[in-house]
């Protein structure tokens, strides 16, 4: 009789479930290989499949993002730019003068005739217009307003020598409306409002990320929160410190606050309409298309048409108006940049409140959240699984 203990007629004792092993030693259920369609299931339910689609996602993001920029930025080319014409602008010489501004600037000039300077001037103040351009004898006087547009007055000033020269006609050129000296380049307001942007939305990250328990009305109040002590920061480190700037202080503080809040909320929205993946249409808005399109870093006549319409419309653009305005055109504030802010930050609040039970946060998700993660962690075979 042979011993229990010893292996069996083909030298293979019976495995720890009972069960004799396959062949060199292998289990049953172990040497049949996995099929293609079981390979691919066993993937997407792993940690590699939402780190794969995050790399082609990110790489996808960094290639529009600078093509964005640059379709955008790296050759501004004015398509019409708004010049105000005072007094006799059918004077022949002054005829030839702006037919050679056309030609040396490729683009056609915007004209719109005032009787008189001052209401010139008036339209300057109002963002109607980007220059004056009058007679002086047999002279003619170009009156450029940088702080309107610091590419459109740079391309201005290069055009009008130019033109003066091809046409004989001798040419004044001034800046009567500068930059400030801080930021010779006029983008000094572009960065902050930028920043204004971008933290608002990396806020509002973070704290679906860190405070995840905070409930709807919580989240709302933090967001305003961080939305009023960074656009305090924002001005004070440009004002205060570095004196790149000199802000009408509590007006440039409320409309960086405002960008920012807006901003948070528009992720907030998104977070709670698609969940984790809510970052793509954020920065869609607000960097690939809003940024570009804001006219801080390339005046509105040197964009592409239809972005530089688009643009008006969307949080980047309506903060950098509005900051523009406050600080180089003060008593001459347009609303329109304050009701898209406000529309917005509305639209965003009301569908974050309305579908806020789809938002991966508050007390109750916070709470299933954290007891599928001790459940994995405590290896009660409960598997914790990515919010959202």
């Amino acid at each position: 009789m042979a011993d229990p203990g010893s292996p069996g007629p083909r030298g293979s004792a019976p495995g720890p479930d009972g069960h004799p092993p396959g062949p060199s030693g292998a289990h049953p259920d172990h040497a049949r290989r996995p099929s293609a369609r079981e390979r691919w299931a066993g993937f997407r339910t792993s940690a590699y499949w939402p780190a794969v689609v995050l790399c082609l996602i990110l790489a996808a993001a960094a290639g529009l993002f600078a093509g964005s920029y640059t379709y955008q930025m790296a050759n501004p080319t004015p398509r019409h730019v708004p010049v105000a014409v005072v007094g006799e602008q059918r004077w022949p010489q002054g005829q030839r003068f702006v037919d050679g501004m056309e030609r040396a600037l490729d683009a056609g000039l915007s004209l719109h005739s005032y009787r008189d300077y001052g209401e010139a001037r008036e339209a300057i103040e109002e963002q109607k217009v980007f220059a004056v351009l009058s007679r002086e004898g047999e002279r003619a006087r170009l009156d450029l307003s940088g702080a309107s547009g610091a590419s459109v007055a740079q391309l201005l000033a290069e055009a009008a020598p130019k033109a003066g020269e091809e046409t004989g006609t001798p040419v004044t050129v001034r800046d009567v409306n500068p930059l400030q000296s801080g930021d010779p380049r006029g983008l000094a307001l572009f960065y902050i409002s930028l920043a204004a942007v971008i933290v608002g939305f990396v806020g509002a990250i973070q704290l679906s990320v860190h405070a995840r328990g905070l409930d709807p009305l919580e989240r709302i109040a933090f967001t305003a929160a961080y939305a009023l002590l960074g656009g305090f920061t924002i001005a004070a480190v440009v004002d205060w410190w570095l004196g790149a700037l000199h802000l009408p202080f509590t007006q440039s503080w409320l409309i960086l606050a405002f960008t920012m809040f807006t901003c948070g909320m528009v992720f907030t929205m998104f977070n709670t309409l698609v969940g984790r993946w809510a970052m793509l249409p954020t920065w869609g808005v607000m960097v690939l298309l809003g940024n570009p399109s804001s006219g801080g870093a390339v005046s509105w006549p040197l964009l592409p048409s239809v972005l530089g319409h688009i643009g008006q419309w969307l949080p980047p653009g309506a903060s950098v108006n509005a900051q523009h305005t406050a600080v180089y055109f003060r008593g001459h504030q347009h609303l329109f940049p304050y009701l898209v802010l406000a529309a917005w930050a509305l639209v965003s609040c009301a569908v974050f409140w309305i579908w806020r039970h789809r938002h991966p946060g508050g007390r109750g998700q916070a709470a299933a959240h954290a007891a599928r993660t001790e459940g994995s962690g405590g290896g009660g075979g409960a598997t914790a699984t990515a919010p959202g």
